[in-house]
């Protein structure tokens, strides 16, 4: 048995509340701290993919996010003249396998839900400061709050506390965005895929089933529209009339989807970051989710990234009594893991979102034939959500894991 430790939690994202319902059931002390007054999901949807899937099975939530969420089985991009540039299935590694569409509100309730512990949430309490050596955190307002055996940084790409880590290699913001939303899937064909379409890699649009959440057994649909950042209010400025033509030009179903979308405020902007370190933790802190890990959209590893971390740290800190052994078991295996997806997110980009036209024709031409040769572009997405669910365990776990999507139940 670990020890009881007291834990302070930064941030209350996919990664803090994974942490606070994990941690919490080891019969830690976790009190959580988050700046927003009236915590809530950040985001329209998400793809959850096998890896992340495996950590939700593992915390007893697989049927409910099953029940709520929109299996995906291909991922498929073309341009508007219907030229395939991506196609990608699940079953061309298992049959087993797909990923599952989720709303962000869907999952941010049901793990609310799943923390035994609500009242230790302390909200509107912004974090700028950590004591690394006696866990103690300040808040905006001056307060010291603590001390604690460990502060977990888990507030977000655009953490105000990575630094203090002291082992940033690299923090940039990406120059690319998206504008989303989610929508009423209503008759929309494609119930189970991920369908983008792209204009060289300047202009991208995506539609993702999301499925449902609960209080809402709508179905709706993820979409999103790639834009440079700085372009962001000029687009307000040109009026919701002329973009709504443009993307009836491009892509006349995706048009029709957006029937009910008349004001620019019904479009939530999101930017993204890089941010690499070559540490992930400093005497009684340590990162965790995008605020170890920040990386572009591209590879949709987000919510998987932090789910991940989030049961890593909690088994390193079941394995290892002595704290510092602990982390650095976590940071060990993490990082390692984590490197990949950072690699391959930092080099697709450019070809999906950039003024790169150049970069574009490359990828049109050559994606395709790409993913008929054995571990090209075809499936690259899927092979590295299949060794991501072998790191998660042992491979006889995946296979169980596979079968309970299957089936829609917890082995």
């Amino acid at each position: 048995m670990s020890p009881r430790r007291t834990i302070a939690i930064v941030g209350y994202g996919t990664a803090g509340q994974a942490l606070s319902i994990l941690l919490s059931r080891d019969h830690h002390d976790v009190h959580v701290f988050e700046r927003a007054a009236t915590p809530g999901p950040v985001g329209a949807g998400f793809l959850l993919q096998p890896s992340g899937l495996d950590v939700l099975w593992q915390m007893g939530l697989l049927p409910d996010v099953l029940r709520h969420g929109a299996s995906v089985r291909r991922l498929y991009g073309e341009t508007p003249c219907g030229r395939a540039v991506m196609d990608m299935r699940y079953a061309q590694l298992d049959e087993r396998l797909h990923g599952v569409g989720m709303q962000r509100g869907a999952l941010f309730s049901l793990l609310a839900e799943a923390w035994e512990q609500p009242g230790n949430l302390q909200a509107g309490t912004a974090i700028v400061e950590v004591d690394t050596a006696q866990g103690r955190v300040r808040d905006a307002d001056g307060r010291w709050h603590g001390p604690y055996d460990l502060v977990i940084a888990a507030d977000g790409a655009a953490s105000s506390l990575r630094a203090q880590v002291q082992g940033t290699s690299l923090e940039r913001e990406y120059p690319w965005g998206a504008l989303w939303c989610l929508l009423p899937r209503g008759d929309w064909p494609h119930v189970d895929e991920l369908r983008q379409r792209y204009v060289a890699a300047r202009k991208m649009i995506g539609l993702l089933p999301v499925g449902t959440r609960p209080g809402n057994d709508v179905p709706q649909l993820s979409f999103f529209w790639s834009l440079p950042r700085d372009r962001f209010a000029q687009w307000e400025r040109d009026g919701m009339a002329r973009w709504l033509d443009e993307i009836a030009t491009l892509w006349p179903q995706a048009h029709e989807r957006l029937a009910g979308v008349t004001e620019p405020g019904q479009l939530a902007r999101a930017g993204y970051r890089d941010a690499v370190m070559s540490r992930w933790h400093r005497e009684r802190l340590v990162l965790a989710g995008d605020a170890a890990h920040a990386m572009s959209p591209q590879l949709g590893q987000g919510v998987n990234m932090a789910l991940m971390d989030a049961l890593a740290l909690r088994d390193a800190l079941r394995t290892h009594g002595v704290l510092e052994a602990a982390l650095q078991a976590y940071e060990g295996q993490r990082r390692a893991h984590v490197a990949i997806y950072q690699y391959w997110s930092r080099w697709l980009t450019p070809l999906f979102q950039s003024d790169h036209d150049g970069l574009a024709r490359a990828r049109d031409v050559l994606f395709q034939p790409m993913g008929r040769v054995p571990g090209g572009a075809r499936s690259y997405v899927a092979r590295a959500q299949w060794h991501a669910a072998r790191l998660a365990g042992p491979l006889a776990v995946v296979g169980g894991f596979a079968g309970c999507i299957e089936r829609g139940t917890r082995a």
